[in-house]
């Protein structure tokens, strides 16, 4: 039974929903856009919505969040009096106990108390996650690996990072920051990195990375067909890639490459079964997986280790595409009633319990 307190045990905060708060809100917050799933008890989809990124804006964030939550809801016909819980994923170092996002780099959020903002707009109770994480723990608990308990789920978006998953478990990192694989350097005569350092892998295989060097190419001068546009995006790279576009083939390929470099890193490092990609950079589909391929093809040609370690299988896109990062909140949010109707169990804890339909 619940003890009246909120996720931390606050008094004063949200309780335990009863059975008449049938839904749970998951939320994706990304370097360029917050995305919302509403889900009911059944994991059926009620609602969606998303709008832009508050980036550089902290003190705007939690209310940002709750009007797409309040947008998303309305698309499901239903109010926050039927939600049990919100589950949010934001980018960077998460503490989940404490609700704070004390350092979200591309978003320029440092020391955010998320969650406490969150649940006195919403009057609901909310968990708080690193973004990769929270999806890591939602391919868990719908079993989209079936029974892979070791993978990581590589997010290419604004950013790069990934999800560990070891066990069956999401591994946090001592300092809670497993994963940051966007900030290795890769290329020390690269772009600076708004970590502050300089050739980070997200300076190359990033979104905004993609879409800068094919910017840089046609100022450049050189002949391609992305010089018609007014603006570029990463995803007019990858279709002037499919379509033949020598320079934006290019451009693919080095990012590619460099993708491969880092999942050959990941799977020598943590000895993983599958590497899932997930992120907007990955609604490229086959124009992504094709140059990462390519490269991890020649590992495995000049390499026996790397021919061992890397089976033609060990990249895979997940099979519900770019929602990751949603399911994901739903996951935590589901955690979180778990854990406030058992309290000795930690919030950061992935539950066993039956999985997602």
């Amino acid at each position: 039974m619940s003890d009246g307190r909120g996720p931390g045990g606050q008094e004063g905060a949200p309780g335990v929903p009863g059975d008449d708060r049938d839904l749970f809100v998951g939320v994706d917050v990304g370097g360029s856009k917050v995305a919302v799933l509403v889900v009911d008890r059944t994991y059926a989809i009620r609602g969606r919505h998303t709008i832009p990124s508050p980036v550089g804006a902290p003190e705007e964030a939690a209310g940002h969040i709750a009007t797409a939550i309040a947008a998303a809801l309305s698309s499901a016909g239903a109010d926050l009096e039927r939600v049990a819980a919100v589950g949010v994923g934001v980018p960077g170092r998460v503490d989940p106990v404490s609700g704070v996002v004390s350092l979200a780099v591309n978003l320029g959020w440092h020391r955010l108390a998320l969650r406490d903002r969150l649940e006195t707009l919403l009057g609901v109770p909310c968990a708080i996650e690193n973004d990769v994480r929270a999806a890591a723990a939602g391919i868990i608990d719908r079993r989209l690996l079936g029974d892979v308990a070791d993978f990581v789920y590589l997010s290419v978006g604004t950013g790069i990072s990934a999800g560990v998953v070891l066990g069956g478990q999401v591994h946090r990192g001592t300092r809670g920051l497993a994963g940051e694989i966007g900030h290795i350097v890769v290329d020390q005569s690269g772009p600076r990195c708004p970590c502050g350092l300089t050739g980070c892998l997200e300076t190359v295989a990033a979104g905004p990375a993609i879409a800068r060097a094919a910017v840089e190419a046609v100022a450049a001068g050189r002949q391609t067909q992305l010089a018609a546009l007014d603006t570029i995006e990463a995803p007019d790279v990858f279709a002037a890639a499919a379509a033949g576009d020598a320079i934006a083939t290019e451009i693919v390929a080095r990012a590619g490459a460099a993708l491969a470099r880092a999942i050959h890193a990941l799977v020598m490092t943590y000895d993983v079964e599958r590497i899932v990609l997930g992120g907007g950079v990955s609604r490229a589909g086959a124009g992504l997986l094709g140059p990462i391929t390519a490269e991890l093809d020649a590992m495995r040609a000049a390499s026996e280790l790397a021919a061992e370690i890397l089976p033609p299988d060990v990249v895979a896109l997940p099979p519900d595409g770019a929602d990751a990062g949603s399911w994901g909140g739903v996951s935590i949010a589901r955690t979180l009633i778990a854990n406030q109707m058992q309290p000795q169990r930690r919030i950061e804890e992935v539950v066993a319990r039956e999985p997602m339909a």
